[in-house]
């Protein structure tokens, strides 16, 4: 079976930075494990699969299946675009394991209606695994959880960019991933942070779209107003536009670039 394939990279408007994500396009469902096979053969971290025949958009990381992935939703976009499948102009609805999302095609960028996520605050963090993640008690602001995902604030950026973890070690310890980020000091953006999944396969994700459905609600409590933007300050970096909606939904904005495209050549 010949199947079209690309990897794209998402939150960026320049080819090797931003979050490379696969795209997967197929006119019938593949199987669970035939996913899974795929996306341990591209490991990235994380490659997006979509049957065009009822618009069924599925996420997996070289390990396990995800149920909300903003940079792999962005690549389908732009390949839908750039194909010529989506028009400018138009929004297209891909049906997830969160539900229907809402995506609209622009000029320059791409806009994802996405679930905002419900953060609970203040709860305990393991001593473990602040060591880990090379933080000291002193640096520590607030911490909460969203999706069973650890958030930390810590004191400033200069915390979250000299970050260094331990990942053998926190694979130790129960968990799914670590959400870590500050006030920012990078010019035009709001906040800045790191993202660590190794539970899942995924050391650093290089620029998270569903971590930004926490850091909007996050940060616009903190700073009082509503649109933002963050900068994920992986050794690829990129930017993505929030805008915190009143029905507890985020909008997500970026662009993408595509690096490669090509046919994969599925066992039968």
């Amino acid at each position: 079976m010949k199947l079209d394939i690309y990897q794209v990279d998402s939150f960026t408007t320049s080819a090797f930075q931003g979050n490379p994500a696969g795209v997967c396009l197929t006119s019938s469902a593949l199987t669970e494990s035939q996913m899974r096979a795929i996306a341990a053969e591209m490991a990235v971290s994380e490659i997006a699969f979509l049957n065009l025949s009822n618009d069924q958009l599925r996420w997996f990381t070289p390990e396990v299946e995800v149920a909300l992935c903003g940079h792999g939703t962005l690549a389908v976009a732009h390949v839908l675009k750039e194909t010529g499948r989506a028009r400018v102009g138009e929004t297209v609805t891909f049906h997830t394991l969160s539900g229907a999302l809402a995506v609209k095609i622009d000029d320059t960028e791409i806009e994802m209606d996405f679930p905002a996520a419900r953060i609970v605050r203040d709860v305990p963090v393991q001593q473990p695994l602040i060591a880990h993640l090379g933080l000291n008690d002193d640096q520590l602001v607030a911490y909460g959880e969203f999706d069973g995902k650890v958030l930390i604030e810590v004191t400033d950026a200069s915390v979250v960019r000299l970050l260094a973890p331990n990942f053998d070690g926190l694979k130790q310890l129960p968990g799914r991933s670590v959400l870590v980020t500050a006030l920012s000091d990078e010019p035009g953006a709001d906040c800045i942070s790191r993202y660590f999944a190794p539970w899942v396969g995924v050391n650093e994700d290089p620029v998270t779209g569903s971590a930004h459905c926490a850091l909007a609600p996050y940060w616009a409590a903190k700073l009082n107003k509503t649109v933002l933007r963050g900068y994920q300050a992986s050794t690829r970096g990129g930017y993505v536009k929030m805008a915190l909606q009143s029905d507890n939904r985020v909008l997500l904005a970026g662009q993408a670039v595509t690096v490669i495209q090509g046919t994969l050549l599925l066992p039968a």
